[in-house]
């Protein structure tokens, strides 16, 4: 928790200084108004004393009273702002420290838990900072200042009230000792909640065609019930504090009136009236130790859940991206421009025996088309995933216009790839946010630039029809649009960047044959000199390829175009002739 405290700002720092100073000169506000008690008592007893003789203590005490209460807005006014401050501030740190993860990073921690750590545990920490600072400062200086206070009055007293002290020390230590171990728990179960929403919400059509609601529901209902049973022995044992803080306050106050008693009783007669004044003080000020102590028992709650929310923060901030980008980077060789060649490059998961790509070699040249196709989990994705760093190669090299891709910088590696991932991703705005998304070297776009990499992208026609055409809105992930139009706008984001490679991880599999087969078309003639790399599983898509590599089991069985490989190499003509007919394949 302190290396997180250590991100707090000057003016924070500031601020939760002046709260402390305004807490301590409460406190003492708060522990002299009992003197005037006194006083007042004392005057009650004197023989001829008038109401106005009354009024004089009884102000100051009223005075004293709204002081306090200032002075307590004021605190919570300050220890709201830092807290609201420095959440938001943590929050920003770590959202931009997760955005510098790799692929590995994100699957280590999971997304649901990421989302979890950069919203809910902040939010603990939060509230810890917005009660704690109030808490944790007045509770201990008050009970130790009260204590001070009543420690010369009267030794029974005295012991009586250490002795209620000791007794909600005790209480404390023991439920935070059944509590504890209890509360990591309830942050790893939100997690397991918040991925089983996750899951469900994102595959609500695929739950209803199978008439999966039931088991959906009961797969939810598992994790709420654990996560509702933990939090509800946290919360017993918790309210058990209450309860039992009152009874050991109502206590100590009995047995300080009781021990007046007898003192009374035995005092003199000239006595009697000092004693008494003395219980009324003493009672104010060991309520005030007892209240200080309760105070705390409100910051123990949330203190263990806070402690484990820190870790997790904690672990997030000191996990260090895998890929590194160079300080110093190199500029691409213009004379290879658009270029691309991988050099025996293999590559195996973090945690996994076995690679999933060895040994692949081959290269191509501006302006030509390099295919790659295989059966299902041969590892195409995984392959072309390598080119604009989700991964870096375990072995082997990578070059990119002649430069190997870990001498460039992220923007500089990012502007030279248009990259359209298998399941097409749209963000929450309209088709011209969609298309003008994040920076390139040529962003802004115009709308000439948009109609015309919608043109080349087939969806042209499609945008028109709309209502608001390039305003037309979109939503969260796309969802008020086919899978088909959804891969066109995809398509036709990458292609306005206008970069020197085109990667289509298997971009083309929701759209019908022709649309398929006149989208590559315009590619071939609007952008003969950007190099594509295309993953398929149609023959249809990939027989124009200047280059296919064949791939099974992470290894290159085959490389050449349609015509070699359909005359010599088994598992492409197997691909082949599952698709199309021989005669077909011959009038390709």
């Amino acid at each position: 928790m302190i290396r997180l405290f250590k991100r707090l700002t000057a003016k924070e720092v500031l601020m939760i200084v002046l709260a402390v100073i305004l807490i301590g000169l409460g406190v003492g506000i708060e522990l002299n108004i009992p003197d005037y008690m006194s006083d007042i008592t004392k005057l009650l007893q004197t023989p001829g004393v008038a109401v106005e003789d009354l009024y004089d203590p009884g102000s100051k005490m009223i005075g004293l009273s709204l002081l306090s209460l200032v002075l307590s807005i004021v605190v919570v006014y300050l220890s709201g702002r830092v807290a609201a401050s420095f959440a938001s501030d943590l929050r920003r740190d770590v959202f931009e420290h997760v955005m510098d993860f790799s692929t590995a990073e994100i699957k280590h921690f999971s997304v649901p838990s990421l989302i979890t750590r950069t919203t809910n545990d902040i939010v603990q920490l939060q509230m810890f900072i917005a009660m704690g600072l109030n808490v944790i400062v007045r509770g201990p200086v008050m009970a130790v200042w009260a204590m001070t206070k009543i420690a010369d009055k009267n030794f029974e007293w005295l012991m009586v009230t250490g002795a209620a002290v000791g007794v909600m020390l005790i209480i404390l230590i023991v439920l935070m000792t059944l509590v504890f171990p209890k509360q990591k728990l309830v942050q790893e179960l939100t997690d397991k909640l918040n991925g089983v929403m996750r899951e469900s919400l994102l595959g609500m059509r695929v739950i209803r065609a199978y008439n999966a609601e039931d088991y959906q529901n009961h797969k939810f209902s598992q994790a709420n019930d654990q996560l509702t049973g933990l939090n509800l022995f946290i919360n017993r044992m918790m309210g058990l504090m209450q309860p039992m803080m009152m009874i050991v306050s109502n206590g100590l106050t009995l047995s300080v009136y009781w021990i007046g008693a007898y003192l009374i009783s035995a005092a003199a007669l000239q006595e009697k009236v000092g004693i008494f004044s003395d219980m009324i003080v003493f009672s104010s000020y060991a309520m005030q130790v007892v209240f200080g102590f309760m105070m705390m028992t409100a910051i123990f709650i949330i203190l263990p859940r806070t402690l484990i929310s820190t870790g997790r923060i904690n672990a997030v901030l000191d996990t260090k991206a895998s890929l590194f980008y160079p300080e110093n980077p190199k500029a691409c060789d213009p004379s290879q421009a658009g270029s691309i060649e991988f050099d025996h490059v293999s590559f195996t998961y973090p945690g996994a025996p076995n690679p999933v790509i060895e040994d692949v070699s081959f290269q191509a040249s501006a302006g030509q088309t390099v295919a790659f196709i295989g059966s299902t989990g041969s590892g195409k994705s995984t392959l072309i995933s390598l080119v604009p760093r989700f991964y870096d190669a375990s072995q082997g090299y990578i070059y990119l216009d002649g430069q190997d891709v870990r001498n460039y910088s992220r923007q500089d590696l990012n502007n030279l790839i248009g990259y359209i991932p298998q399941t097409a991703v749209l963000f929450n705005g309209d088709i011209a946010s969609n298309l003008d998304f994040g920076q390139s070297k040529v962003s802004p776009l115009d709308e000439n630039q948009m109609w015309q990499a919608l043109d080349i992208a087939q969806g042209k026609d499609f945008v028109l029809n709309k209502e608001d055409q390039l305003k037309a809105h979109v939503s969260q992930g796309g969802t008020n649009f086919s899978g088909g139009q959804k891969q066109r706008l995809a398509i036709a984001r990458a292609i306005a960047r206008k970069p020197e490679f085109l990667i289509f991880d298997d971009s083309f599999s929701a759209l019908d044959y022709k649309t398929d087969k006149t989208l590559r078309q315009a590619l071939n003639d609007e952008t003969s000199q950007t190099t594509k790399l295309i993953v398929a599983q149609r023959i249809s898509t990939i027989m124009d390829a200047d280059l296919i590599l064949v791939l099974d089991q992470g290894k290159v069985v085959g490389q050449g175009t349609h015509q070699e490989l359909l005359a010599h190499n088994q598992v492409y003509q197997e691909i082949a002739y599952s698709q199309l007919s021989k005669e077909e394949l011959a009038h390709a």
